[in-house]
């Protein structure tokens, strides 16, 4: 366990450069688990459930393909992500914000539209929606 305080830690990850994490799209938190609570038995989702979640979020991605030629989320740039990735007004606010508020560049700004997009088709939705667009955007700050 780390013994750091919060200073030292916040320090630390201040090191690392603004055009370094904008090529990073999730920074994920995951905390240490209790050993009591590792073998609980509490129903959890399956594997199997979640793969095949996956796989028709990647279905998704393809099907949009024959109009982009784009097979991957990931890959959509410019206005081809405008159009898939499109926000509602509330979404875009959110956006707004988060971009003035955290600073965030350009480059940050897309790669959060595109896991947007991700979000979204994990979910089975065909619109971006600002719950889609807070995940995102929760993915991408550092604790």
């Amino acid at each position: 366990m780390c013994r750091c305080t919060p200073l030292q830690r916040e320090l630390y990850t201040g090191r690392i450069s603004g055009p370094l994490l904008d090529r990073i799209d999730l920074c994920v938190d995951v905390p240490w688990v209790p050993p009591d609570v590792l073998g609980d038995e509490r129903p959890q989702e399956s594997s199997v459930a979640i793969r095949a979640r996956v796989l028709r979020a990647r279905d998704r991605q393809a099907a949009r393909s024959d109009e982009t030629g784009v097979r991957l989320n990931s890959l959509l740039k410019g206005r081809m992500l405008r159009q898939f990735a499109k926000l509602d007004a509330d979404g875009r606010a959110l956006l707004a914000a988060a971009v003035h508020r955290l600073a965030l560049s350009g480059r940050a700004h897309d790669r959060i539209l595109r896991v947007s997009r991700t979000i979204a088709d994990l979910a089975g939705d065909a619109d971006v929606r600002s719950e889609h667009l807070a995940e995102a955007l929760q993915y991408r700050l550092l604790s």
